[in-house]
């Protein structure tokens, strides 16, 4: 198996930023509701603000590959949901 790319290793961190920053979004204009009402409870469980923000973008990167692996809308449902159970993550993709 052949050494990761510099590109790749761009692109990974461009999309983890791009991630972590619409969870800021989200905690700031408290839309959807879940995202700040999350941050808050783990904040309160003594998790680090850091931590939070990645377990926060590993959900909304799990719904936005189901989204596009299954050509639909954006599940806001199942990703409040899955938010709310936080620090619980969604299983792993077969």
């Amino acid at each position: 198996m052949s050494e990761p790319t510099d590109i790749d290793n761009d692109e990974e961190e461009f999309t983890e930023s791009t991630l972590i920053e619409a969870i800021e979004n989200q905690i700031e204009s408290d839309n959807p509701p879940a995202a700040k009402a999350t941050f808050n409870k783990l904040t309160l469980v003594g998790y680090e603000r850091e931590d939070i923000l990645n377990l926060m973008a590993h959900v909304l990167a799990y719904e936005i590959d189901a989204m596009l692996d299954d050509d639909r809308a954006f599940n806001t449902e199942w990703y409040e949901a899955a938010l709310r159970a936080l620090p619980e993550l969604p299983p792993e993709k077969p």
